[in-house]
């Protein structure tokens, strides 16, 4: 083969590893951008990603190098990228696809994979290291990095998911076929994937995982078919998984099938010595059956031969007969079913004790497991329960009470069921009314189907039994009382509810009492209260029924257990806003203030809810009525300095509470003077203290108030407190919080740190800020408000890094990648974002012309060679982006521009403060000309018009600078004739002669003119 031949295969394998490399790059792009739709398992695929993100630079570079260097050595690698970044797209586009109850059960699977690829890319990178590439030191310094941090990468799952995943394998392992135990897992499983716990929403998760299964699961792995089957026999159990409809064919499918007589156990199923039938079979190591725990008192009594055979046995040998046993269950099963069926029309007899006889036998039965109550349910043993209500006889009624009881415990198909039934409700209610015992019963069974949200709508509706709960409020059984009160906790989720309560003047009555009944009545009245589930309408509607007063008196008056009820009442009608500015003008501060103060240590409890209380009464200080009327939480400055000095003094629970208080307050009418009165109490310090508590919702609220206070902080103040450990702090909450806004906070904070002297910058790089902070520009979580807010500070962050005063500090963002980013950020960023990015870019460019390297001048017979570069259009030399960060190649003109016009004056001023640095001193030309090439011109000279001073002066020094070129002068000195004669006319004695100096340019006034 020629030598000429040779080159070109080279040439041609060099092109597609290029090729190869560059489709890799747009692979991890579309990767990044597919893992912010993942909703389930995003931790894992987040993580994953944001590992690929990192290789791009890495990438880059190697496209680079592989149009100069031999393929050969890279051929491993890159099949090995290759292989592991399809891969990893493969998995995320899986987990935007798949079922997440699918996605649940495989998350340990995902883990392993992500886990996997993430080392299989580490080892590939690792080869780069040996490949004469000539990488440049600081990517080569990332691989190492990357290799490391890849290598040591760990994906789990959850310890949500581990737990549900150890119920899975515990319930098919034990073979639990408990309805309670599914329905548990599945709400659990609903939890975990973030859907709402309602049936049929749970029902239509539960049969899309099905047929997920069935379509595609089944026809790869017989093993985890028979895995997926389990799981759904296991969650196939749960109410919402399958209707009413659907476990009666079931039912009776198999009962019909079974004949009309019990039959006798089989000899195998009855321990040999206690001729018992077995529970827990276990064959020993003479091959014999045995109960468990017959032959382990056998072996206590120091028996070792076996009770059969006679042979040796070795007591540590115990093994499960788990076929015996499966079919002695079998055998059980079938007889309580045929049992089940054969006593309904003993029901119907007139023999008073042959009805008690079989209501006693059913209720043994149901006692037993939920599946036979299910059984009892399917057969149609409801309606015959509530019929017997209406019985003559106290005992039967009482039996059928508590059979339905029993049938309604844990299952929303028999709550269902019960309130389906003709006049059920009623029945019930007027057992409440009978005997205290059948009327305790009454009100446990109305408690139990309460806590159902179809049926409750139809116990709400019965006004005669709110009364007759408000009757039994007031008697003398607590037992029934608490039952009431527990019932009118439920039947208060419904805004409608406690409307018929207010109209069946039940808040009368219990205002009445919770003023001047026992200490037990009012105990009840405000535990009811405070339990109850309300709405805002509903807290509003206590409001007005008087309802602080009487609270409030407790809260001053009683003892503690009463104090501690009250305030929880009070800590939950507070949380409506209007609520909260009532109890500021009726004097509730004070007395929370005092129990804050002065109870002792043994009440924590109480702290607790009166500090929730008085956060919850700041809050209502922001609303713009209370900014109107200037109302104000603290009015004394000891009490301010007595409340944050309690930070120090009490448990998190109350830290939280107070430091939400004051951030509350901090956006208050009385903002400026709280902030004020904050810093000469030296709270920077303390909070900055706190954010390095390990308790995550202390330093969470430590974090925001700290950046409430920072914004309007002297530079004295914060160089003051903050140093080398506090910014580690910092990044530390950067890099582990999971809460956005206490993300936008820290970001917020680092953005205000005085960017002069340079010293808090050096240790943000030392401490490798720059990566961590990077990656916040492109935050994506569409569900979240505080998104706009991440990204605005975390834009204001990178601010510094950009100062044009020092170029190392530029070169570690360049290197960073950030440049393009903020280029992008200027089309699609909140008006705060594209100011800070507008700063950032003119900073960079105000460095341009210093590190443009000079055009080649190329001499001699240059005809044969390379065209020679023609260099940047403004800056005359070679430019990139990474090098000499030129706006011109960064692409960034045009965005600049469409800023131009943006309704926010200081976004729009700082695009025009990074357009200007291409018209600086020795560019005016070049620049001007590339500006009007840009569109640019126009809309500067339409900025002559803006109603900011500082941007209409800039427009005006910038305008006559540019017209100084003829063609451009020509061009659009018409568009700015009239807003220079509107200056001349009303400007300031800065912009007036400027805008008659232009007008001279332009031939429209004489140099001699007035306005110079």
């Amino acid at each position: 083969m020629s030598t000429a031949t040779t080159e070109f295969i080279i040439n041609l394998t060099l092109i597609l590893a290029s090729d190869l490399l560059s489709q890799l790059v747009q692979m991890i792009y579309e990767i990044g951008r597919t893992a912010s739709d993942v909703l389930f398992e995003e931790k894992s695929v987040s993580k994953l990603s944001d590992y690929l993100q990192r290789i791009v630079p890495v990438l880059k570079e190697m496209i680079e190098k592989s149009n100069t260097q031999k393929w050969e050595s890279l051929d491993i690698v890159i099949q090995i990228l290759d292989r592991e970044i399809r891969a990893s797209k493969k998995l995320v586009m899986d987990c935007t696809k798949r079922n997440k109850v699918y996605l649940l059960v495989k998350c340990r699977k995902i883990a392993r994979q992500a886990e996997g690829m993430t080392r299989e890319i580490s080892k590939a990178l690792g080869l780069l290291s040996v490949a004469s590439l000539e990488l440049s030191i600081g990517i080569n310094e990332e691989i190492e990095r990357l290799c490391d941090d890849m290598m040591k990468a760990e994906f789990k799952a959850t310890i949500a998911e581990e737990r549900i995943l150890e119920r899975i394998e515990s319930g098919i392992q034990e073979r639990n076929v408990e309805r309670a135990y599914a329905n548990e897992l599945l709400h659990l499983i609903a939890e975990a994937i973030g859907i709402s716990t309602e049936r049929k929403t749970m029902k239509k998760e539960f049969e899309d995982f099905k047929n997920e299964i069935e379509d595609v699961q089944l026809q790869k792995d017989k093993a985890e078919a028979i895995q997926m089957d389990q799981i759904i026999a296991l969650l196939g159990r749960a109410d919402a998984t399958s209707s009413s409809k659907e476990k009666e064919i079931r039912y009776f499918s198999k009962r019909n099938s079974l004949g009309t007589q019990p039959l006798e156990p089989l000899q195998p199923f009855c321990c040999p010595i206690t001729r018992d039938v077995m529970v827990d079979p276990v064959e020993t190591s003479s091959g014999q059956t045995f109960e468990r725990s017959a032959i382990e008192k056998w072996f206590s009594e120091g028996n070792y031969l076996c009770p059969l055979t006679m042979t040796p046995l070795n007591p540590e040998i115990l093994r499960p007969n788990k076929t015996l046993r499966q079919s002695i269950e079998e055998w059980k099963d079938r007889n309580t079913m045929i049992t089940i069926a054969s006593l309904k029309p003993t029901l119907r007899l007139d023999d008073e004790q042959e009805v008690l006889r079989s209501l006693g036998q059913l209720q043994g039965i149901c006692e037993e497991r939920d599946l036979h109550r299910e059984w009892v349910a399917l057969e149609k043993y409801i309606p015959e329960f509530i019929k017997l209500l209406a019985s003559k006889s106290r005992d039967i009624r009482n039996h059928a009470l508590e059979l339905l009881c029993i049938l309604a415990k844990d299952s929303d198909d028999c709550k269902e069921r019960i309130a389906e039934v003709d006049n059920s409700i009623e029945s019930i209610v007027r057992s409440l009314a009978r005997r205290v015992g059948e009327s305790n019963l009454a009100a446990t069974l109305l408690l139990e189907l309460s806590k159902s949200d179809i049926v409750r709508d139809r116990i709400g509706i019965v006004q005669g039994c709110i009364l007759l709960l408000v009757t039994m409020t007031s008697g003398n059984d607590s037992e029934a009382a608490n039952d009431a009160k527990d019932l009118l906790e439920n039947l208060s989720f419904r805004d409608h509810n406690v409307i018929q309560m207010a109209r069946a003047n039940y808040f009368k009555p219990l205002l009445q009492r919770l003023s001047s009944g026992t200490e037990e009545t009012k105990l009840i009245m405000a535990t009811t209260l405070a339990e109850m589930q309300l709405t805002d309408d509903n807290k509003s509607l206590l409001f007005e029924n008087g309802v602080l007063k009487p609270l409030l008196h407790l809260v001053c008056h009683s003892d503690t257990e009463l104090k501690k009820v009250a305030i929880r009442a009070l800590q939950k009608l507070s949380s409506l806003p209007q609520n909260g500015l009532q109890m500021i003008k009726e004097g509730a501060v004070p007395p929370l203030l005092k129990l804050l103060y002065h109870h002792s240590s043994s009440s924590t409890c109480l702290r607790e809810q009166a500090a929730g209380t008085l956060m919850n009464i700041a809050l209502s200080t922001s609303l713009s009525d209370a900014v109107e009327l200037q109302v104000s939480l603290l009015e004394d400055d000891e009490d301010i300095f007595n409340l944050f000095s309690l930070i120090n003094l009490t448990g998190p629970e109350v830290q939280q509470s107070i430091l939400r208080t004051f951030h509350a307050m901090c956006q208050s009418s009385s903002a400026a003077d709280i902030r004020s009165k904050l810093r000469q109490c030296s709270a920077v310090q303390l909070l900055i203290q706190l954010c390095e508590l390990d308790n995550i919702a202390v330093r969470a609220n430590a974090v925001k108030l700290f950046y409430c206070l920072a914004k309007d902080s002297d530079n004295a103040t914060l160089l003051e407190h903050v140093d080398q450990k506090c910014i580690a702090t910092l990044l530390k909450i950067l890099g582990t919080s999971e809460e956005e806004e206490e993300i936008s906070a820290t970001l917020g904070i680092i953005s205000i740190l005085p960017k002069e002297p340079t010293q808090i910058t050096q240790w943000l790089i030392d401490a490798e800020a720059l990566p961590l902070i990077s990656k916040f520009l492109t935050y994506k979580n569409h569900h979240n408000v505080h998104t706009t807010d991440i990204i605005d500070n975390a834009v204001g962050a990178i601010c510094r890094f950009s100062i044009s005063t020092s170029q190392v500090f530029q070169k570690k963002a360049s290197e960073a990648g950030i440049i393009p980013v903020l280029v992008e950020l200027l089309g699609s960023g909140s008006s705060l974002t594209k100011k800070h990015a507008a700063f950032s870019l003119a900073e960079f460019s105000r460095s341009s012309i210093m590190l443009c390297e000079p055009v080649e001048i190329r001499r001699g017979f240059w005809c044969w060679s390379k065209p020679q570069e023609t260099g940047c259009p403004v800056h005359m030399g070679i430019c990139s982006i990474e090098s000499s960060y030129c706006l011109v190649e960064a692409d960034a003109v045009g965005p600049l521009v469409r800023v131009l016009g943006d309704t926010d004056l200081e976004a729009c001023e700082a695009a025009l403060d990074a357009l200007l640095t291409l018209i600086h001193e020795e560019r005016l030309q070049s620049g001007s000309k590339f500006l009007s090439n840009a569109n640019a011109v126009a809309p500067i000279v339409k900025l002559l018009s803006s109603p900011s001073v500082n941007v209409q002066e800039k427009a005006l020094r910038s305008v006559e600078r540019i017209f100084r070129l003829l063609e451009i002068k020509q061009k659009y000195g018409h568009l700015a004739q009239m807003p220079l004669v509107v200056i001349t006319q009303s400007g300031n004695s800065t912009t007036k002669p400027l805008a008659a100096r232009i007008l001279a340019q332009l031939g429209v006034l004489h140099e001699e003119s007035s306005y110079f």
